[in-house]
């Protein structure tokens, strides 16, 4: 049955078997990948498996678990997920006498029927995998964008960081249709990335997908092996003992050990990267036993800046002692579980919206901010304070 079919598909909708043939059971195709850009031969269950009548129906596929990657809320039902992955007008080949018909007309008892779903082209099959990755190439072809042509790694770099603050800001509102387009734009930069690399045939984007999921497996035991951890904590500390083992197995060429702080990015702010550093120190036991040392360690840390203060050090010293006290207030919010990073932004958010209503008061009353004393501007902050008590 399957070879008839086959026959068919070439003869009646141009089937190049030189492209590959995917060949899915309609029951299952929620819970099967799917590359939009190659040729599919969707086939009913029986037909596979005993080539007996074709079902009349495709009550089984709900019962399929739906991909992980594509098991949102639209990708339940069979019809929706070939809804997203070709475009609504792409024909449906249907076998025998029945007429063909397109994505968008497609019922779901048609799934009780075998068709064909020809191939698209790379750079069109965007819900697949691979397109982004099709895209790029083509951008860095000879006859492709004058703009990517001209790209490096390093001319890149800055708008890696700014994609990735975007990311960071869409954070804030959760899960939005505009995090998935942020995130998009992120996973561009990653893309471009690798295209140079393949280019320069040092690796490429199957090299930095095998790297990643190599290593998670690799560093959770507890799922994917005999380990055990039952809380976070037990989480944390297994991590940082499987990245000392590796460490340990990637010494440099000059022989000297890594050690555990090594690998934080140079590049990472700095209220992220005490973060964590200290997190990382604490995973294998350098750390407080509770809050109440630390926050003892912000009273010692901010009586030292005072002595500093009244001693008229220089600018070297008080640089110092405040660097301290950030450190210190910097494991406080690690304690609590709070991210320092998040907390500061947060904060600088907090004065810009204040600063604003004192503003907007200073200039209801005719009065510049130049031309107020420090108790005049004190007044309208405390103001725009109670302001915000009121209104939240």
């Amino acid at each position: 049955m399957l070879d008839a079919l086959v026959t068919e598909a070439r003869l009646r909708f141009g089937l190049d078997l030189a492209a590959g043939l995917q060949v899915i059971a309609s029951e299952w195709l929620i819970a099967t990948p799917l590359e939009p850009s190659r040729p599919a031969l969707v086939v009913p269950l029986a037909l596979l498996l005993a080539g007996g009548p074709a079902r009349t129906d495709a009550s089984d596929a709900s019962e399929a678990t739906p991909l992980p990657g594509r098991h949102g809320p639209l990708g339940r039902r069979a019809k929706d997920v070939l809804g997203r992955a070709y475009p609504a007008d792409h024909p449906v080949g249907r076998f025998g006498t029945t007429p063909s018909t397109t994505i968008a007309d497609l019922r779901d008892d048609d799934l009780g029927a075998p068709f064909y779903l020809a191939p698209l082209e790379p750079e069109a099959a965007v819900a697949g995998p691979w397109a982004m990755a099709a895209i790029s190439d083509r951008l860095r072809a000879p006859d492709g964008c004058p703009w990517d042509r001209e790209q490096t790694h390093e001319s890149l770099r800055n708008h890696l960081l700014e994609e990735a603050y975007e990311v960071y800001d869409a954070l804030e509102a959760g899960a939005t249709p505009e995090l998935a387009g942020e995130l998009g734009d992120l996973w561009l930069q990653i893309v471009l990335h690798a295209q140079l690399a393949a280019e320069e045939g040092v690796f490429d984007l199957t090299d930095v997908q095998a790297a990643i999921a190599s290593k998670i497996v690799r560093r959770h035991p507890h799922v994917f092996g005999e380990a055990e951890a039952r809380t976070a904590s037990d989480v944390n500390r297994q991590w940082e003992r499987i990245k000392a083992a590796e460490r340990e197995e990637a010494e440099p060429a000059s022989g000297a050990p890594i050690g555990a702080l090594d690998g934080i990015s140079r590049s990472l702010p700095a209220l992220a990267a005490s973060q964590e550093m200290q997190e990382r120190a604490a995973n294998i036991g350098y750390d407080w036993p509770s809050i109440e040392g630390v926050l003892d360690k912000v009273i010692e840390e901010t009586e030292e800046l005072r002595e500093a203060a009244e001693e008229g050090a220089p600018t070297g010293a008080w640089a110092e002692e405040l660097g301290d006290l950030l450190f210190v207030l910097v494991n406080v919010t690690r304690k609590r579980g709070v991210d320092a990073e998040a907390a500061m932004r947060s904060a600088n958010a907090k004065f810009k919206r204040r600063f604003g209503r004192v503003e907007a008061m200073a200039a209801a009353r005719g009065v510049a901010l130049r031309d107020l004393d420090f108790e005049g501007l004190d007044e309208l902050w405390d103001a725009a304070k109670a302001e915000e008590r009121i209104t939240t």
